[in-house]
């Protein structure tokens, strides 16, 4: 099966001239899920995304594949236990882009929850996953793995697992498997409208963000998969708004400083919320935060100074010795998870994470719901869309999300390769085979290697710089300065592939680096007020 370049006005025109079963709108991973699954049922399948895939919270989640212990504390133990389930298959069939790792929490005297009442909820945590995988580690064992923690009244720490990813290129890959199969994946492609008859949605009418062309695109039903922003289409249809905006920040630390190999839990001294510090592509994070998010979600979220203070606060009570500031951060993340309310005056981190799915006329709106479990939203999603298609069996089939990796001969170093099928799967010999020598090699300081920026300016309509080094790799987050140290060669591997004139990359170029600087650096030091002279 090999991958062609995507044609953009040639998928245009199909976007008009066909009638499509379902058009999907949202390129994060419930878009990208219900067209995978809705492809692979026979449907003609049409996914818009108004911005670039992963753009909203798929990109910006804190990249963990869990089932998340604080929702079995809070009575939602089917959550967990679908999350789990789809803990284990995603770990069985994406090896690779999705790994296990050991996730570690203190215990310390007289301080709740002790490690008897911890080691019940692992129990039922194995006991919901299918796995035994969590033990006990006295005080000196642990200090041993995470040295210099913090271990005054410290007895021991209790050890479990779950699992890391890159978000984005979990994205890219389903999208990739729906695009296999026949369904059409266009970005900056927006709904402008939807199209009405006779009382029920019949289509949407679009807008071709980078051509300024309008078209129509007609639809035995329409999938509303925009995540936080999902109430601007219903709300025209259900006359209510349900999505309560949530922002989680992170911090991304300098190579070097405050290395862990495993994930650590804590409870912040202010307000008894639990943060994770974790590796992830080489780097430490700290994060996240859970604050409701009242600014444009037309802008992209950025981290404030109060959150980032916050989190280097709790990580430094955990670390005492580090004293981490503000230079030890290279970059910053923020997204919009999109709860839905429950109404009252919940804490945002209390509310819960279900995902919800409403049907109003021909609009199948779905929102909340959690990274792992996108392949169960996607069949709840069917479920509903059924109505519209009495043919589709929207039943779960359990057939994989990804196919296998076909065998083939390669003289790529073993060791590395794993990480290359996890991110390209079927695609892997074809990207092996395109790659230039001089091009696989990693650029320095990260794993990525230079064959994989232009893989992606060739394959994943890649449209601006940010589309490439914050979603098709993460060298924005990894390098200092948003990556500006790859930029000489990179813009020699965008205008051979793109056809991009100077002019053009210097526009890209200086686009890039406002937006790195305003979302994805460090937000401005607060402020101190001045103290009079006594």
């Amino acid at each position: 099966m090999t991958r062609e370049r995507l044609n953009r006005e040639a998928a245009l025109e199909r976007v008009a001239s066909e009638k499509w079963d379902m058009v999907v709108i949202g390129g994060g991973i419930t878009g990208a899920g219900v067209a995978r699954e809705a492809v692979r049922r026979g449907l003609r399948t049409l996914l818009v995304e108004q911005r670039d895939y992963a753009w909203g919270t798929s990109s910006r989640s804190s990249k963990m594949v869990h089932g998340g212990l604080r929702y079995i504390a809070q009575g939602a133990i089917r959550l967990t236990w679908h999350s789990l389930t789809e803990r284990e298959r995603l770990l069985n069939e994406a090896p690779g882009l999705v790994s296990r790792m050991g996730y570690w929490f203190a215990h310390y005297r007289h301080v709740f929850p002790g490690r008897f009442v911890f080691g019940i909820l692992l129990m039922m945590y194995d006991l919901l996953a299918g796995v035994r995988d969590h033990r006990f580690f006295p005080k000196p064992e642990f200090l041993k793995r995470i040295p210099g923690y913090r271990n005054g009244e410290l007895t021991g720490a209790s050890r479990y697992t779950d699992a890391l990813v890159d978000d984005s290129r979990l994205v890219q890959r389903v999208l990739d498997e729906a695009a296999a199969d026949g369904a059409l994946c266009l970005n900056y492609v927006k709904v402008e409208s939807l199209v009405m008859e006779n009382g029920r949605v019949t289509g949407v009418q679009l807008a071709d963000v980078l051509g300024q062309r309008s078209l129509k695109a007609s639809a035995g039903v329409v999938v509303n998969a925009t995540g936080a922003w999902a109430d601007r289409l219903r709300e025209k249809l259900a006359g209510e708004k349900k999505v309560r905006p949530q922002r989680g920040s992170h911090l991304v630390l300098a190579p070097g400083r405050l290395p862990v190999s495993e994930a650590i839990i804590f409870m912040h001294a202010d307000d008894n919320r639990p943060l994770f510090i974790y590796p992830w592509e080489g780097r430490t994070v700290i994060g996240t935060t859970d604050l409701d998010h009242r600014d444009d979600l037309d802008v992209e979220a950025s981290i404030t100074s109060v959150e980032l203070e916050y989190m280097l606060r709790g990580a430094n009570a955990q670390f005492p010795a580090e004293q981490l500031t503000r230079d030890d951060i290279i970059s910053t993340w923020s997204g919009v998870r999109p709860i839905v309310a429950s109404g009252g005056a919940v804490h945002p981190s209390k509310e819960r994470r279900d995902h919800i799915v409403w049907d109003n006329d021909g609009l199948v709106t779905v929102t909340g719901g959690k990274l792992t479990t996108f392949r169960l939203i996607a069949l709840d999603v069917l479920k509903a869309a059924q109505r519209y298609l009495p043919t589709l069996d929207p039943r779960d089939t359990r057939a994989p999300v990804f196919r296998a990796v076909p065998a083939f001969e390669s003289t790529y170093p073993a060791s590395d390769l794993q990480r290359l099928k996890g991110r390209f799967g079927f695609q892997t010999a074809q990207f092996l085979d395109e790659a230039k020598a001089d091009e696989l090699q990693p650029i320095p300081r990260v794993e990525t290697l230079w064959a994989e920026l232009r893989w992606a300016l060739r394959y994943e309509q890649v449209q601006h710089v940010d589309d490439l080094l914050l979603r098709r790799t993460r060298l924005g987050l990894l390098l200092p300065g948003g990556g500006e140290a790859v930029f000489d060669r990179l813009r020699q591997i965008c205008q051979e592939e793109l056809g991009w004139s100077d002019a053009r990359w210097q526009e890209e170029e200086t686009r890039y680096r406002a937006l790195w600087q305003a979302h994805y650096g460090l937000p401005d030091a607060p402020v101190l007020p001045k103290v009079a002279n006594a």
